[in-house]
């Protein structure tokens, strides 16, 4: 690999481990420019008793190489719900920092890149929610955790994409308002009896699969698997073979152990499960979220060094936005 530098040695000695779980997606070479990130972010979380929670979409170097906790938003809810450390940093998109803000308002919650948003997040406001309210007295609003606190705030219980058919029957009413996600919530109507009342919001990376994607896909690699994660258009849903969250998808392909599998989601979870899963050949359409992919180990190493970019929520939405993520946590 040529002249290392002697301090990017150790790091590499020190980080040898690591890079063994990772090496099957990230290349000796590539890893070289990466690790004395890495290094320095291990030894910042113990001196900042801080852990790193990682959406499934983070990359590997980031998901594999400095996470204390990895997972769909669901999942990183109930982590953040019991983390103990003084400081945690959220590698994700801006509402995922919330939310941990939401459920551990004693600490402090940095995100490396305030910038990072969401599609589904910027395509509703707090202002909406009251409007639709209006439009429906008396209809419960159920609210995906792809939003705002401020819209959370204005929410009767959050959903995520993994739990949102059993969030909307456990309220036991005929009718539902259901936001922002059009898809999700289409998607949801098929398989229950409530009628969901849906907002217009897409994922801008979920809405560009197509059915004639899948076809194509059967057709150049017979006999593969399709998994969907239910932010796509509905005709993505009914042609493939599974439809759910990120983390349905990834205990799929675990029980399962298809030959060949391709996830229609963010790219970069198929490189975080092919780790995992070496028997299993993944086909990589790669729809990249341009929010998701602001966070770098570099601006998580500057988050954590200069304890930048904490995130606040005002104290009056807050209580009422907590209020609806900890309902959806108490659903079982």
């Amino acid at each position: 690999m040529g002249n290392i530098p002697p301090l990017t040695a150790e790091a590499l000695r020190r980080t040898a481990a690591i890079y063994e779980r990772v090496k099957s997606v990230i290349p000796a070479m590539e890893w070289v420019t990466f690790v004395d990130d890495v290094d320095a972010l291990m030894s910042l979380k113990k001196q900042r008793n801080a852990v790193i929670l990682a959406h499934n979409y983070m990359r590997p170097e980031i998901f594999h190489g400095v996470a204390d906790f990895q997972g769909d938003s669901l999942a990183l809810a109930r982590e953040a719900a019991q983390v103990e450390a003084e400081v945690i940093v959220v590698a994700g998109v801006h509402f995922m920092a919330e939310t941990a803000k939401l459920l551990n308002p004693g600490r402090t919650v940095l995100i490396p890149d305030p910038q990072a948003g969401c599609s589904l997040a910027d395509s509703i406001t707090a202002a909406d929610v009251r409007l639709i309210r209006a439009r429906y007295p008396g209809v419960p609003v159920v609210t995906y955790v792809n939003t705002s606190a401020a819209v959370k705030a204005e929410s009767d219980i959050c959903c995520t994409s993994g739990n949102a058919r059993r969030i909307v029957e456990s309220l036991g009413v005929p009718e539902v308002i259901m936001l922002p996600d059009e898809y999700l919530a289409r998607n949801v109507a098929r398989e229950t009896a409530v009628k969901i009342i849906a907002w217009h919001g897409h994922c801008e990376v979920h809405e560009r699969f197509s059915a004639d994607d899948i076809t194509r896909f059967r057709q150049q690699h017979p006999g593969i698997v399709v998994l969907a994660h239910p932010e796509c258009p509905p005709d993505v849903a009914a042609a493939a073979d599974y439809t759910g969250s990120t983390a349905g998808m990834i205990d799929w392909v675990g029980v399962n152990k298809p030959a060949q599998v391709v996830l229609l989601t963010e790219c970069s979870m198929s490189d975080n499960v092919a780790i995992n899963h070496p028997e299993t050949h993944f086909i990589r359409p790669c729809q990249l979220c341009p929010h998701m992919k602001r966070i770098t180990l570099a601006n998580l190493r500057s988050a954590l060094e200069e304890m930048r970019h904490e995130v606040t929520i005002p104290a009056d939405i807050a209580e009422r936005a907590r209020r609806a993520v900890e309902r959806m946590l108490a659903v079982h």
